[in-house]
């Protein structure tokens, strides 16, 4: 299956359960590779009025993002917390650090540790495009993507480098940054979280008085993988989703 011929090439194997999406440009302009692993719900039954190999949702789908150093876990819920899709995607080249400012930075000088991170972030952005491209086409349409608010921190890249308090969390913010940036490319609204509340702002959206009740009762419905990335994700979606709908 191709996408954007003039770019990428999509490769698909389902391996353990998993569907591996391996997206390569067809230029070689670059050494540009990602790897995209999920697990689509498209391909289970469900009650939104499915496609298999696509969800086409009657209310559209809402993706909360649980972020890591250069991947994160994204769930797309509907808007009244149906649970639609669930994936890990990588957000780094493979031979390119995922922490930068935090570590390889740290160990050389100042010039070229922003020129790393320029690099890791050039990498992220196109990562993070392609991820939300592969959920675009499993389910559609897409109303908007959670994402955990990002701390202030200084302006340039040197700065970050050499504040203590910036750098450790600097690399998490430049993924986060890289995935909003593709989302307000596509059009889509971003919501902007924050996990030391959302699971109460979650469980007063769905009416429930236990949104870790909830989770587990849904982790026995759906099965492996459904872990805290999977909760949060979950949870920052359905917020996300109520805020569109008021």
């Amino acid at each position: 299956m191709r996408h954007n011929k003039s770019f990428i090439a999509f490769k698909r194997k389902k391996v353990k359960g998993f569907w591996r999406l391996k997206l390569r440009p067809l230029l070689t302009t670059g050494s540009f590779e990602a790897l995209i692993e999920y697990q689509s719900m498209s391909y289970q039954p469900c009650s939104l009025g499915c496609e298999i190999g696509g969800i086409v949702s009657e209310n559209g789908g809402v993706i909360g993002v649980s972020d890591h150093g250069g991947w994160a876990v994204l769930v797309t819920v509907a808007r009244d917390g149906t649970l639609i899709d669930r994936r890990r995607v990588e957000l780094v080249d493979d031979l390119l650090p995922a922490l930068p400012h935090h570590h390889e930075g740290q160990g050389l000088p100042l010039d070229e540790a922003v020129a790393l991170v320029g690099r890791v972030r050039a990498s992220a952005e196109r990562h993070a495009a392609i991820a939300l491209e592969a959920v675009a086409i499993a389910v559609a349409p897409i109303l908007g993507v959670a994402l955990r608010k990002c701390p202030e921190f200084p302006p340039t890249i040197a700065e970050r480098i050499k504040d203590y308090r910036a750098r450790n969390v600097a690399d998490w913010v430049m993924y986060r940054k890289a995935l909003a940036g593709a989302a307000a490319a596509r059009g889509w609204p971003v919501h902007w979280y924050d996990a030391k509340t959302v699971f109460g702002a979650a469980s007063r959206a769905l009416r429930v008085e236990d949104f870790d009740a909830h989770f587990l009762h849904m982790r026995s419905a759906v099965g492996p993988p459904w872990n805290k990335d999977h909760k949060l994700a979950m949870a920052a979606a359905i917020v996300a989703a109520k805020a569109l709908m008021e």
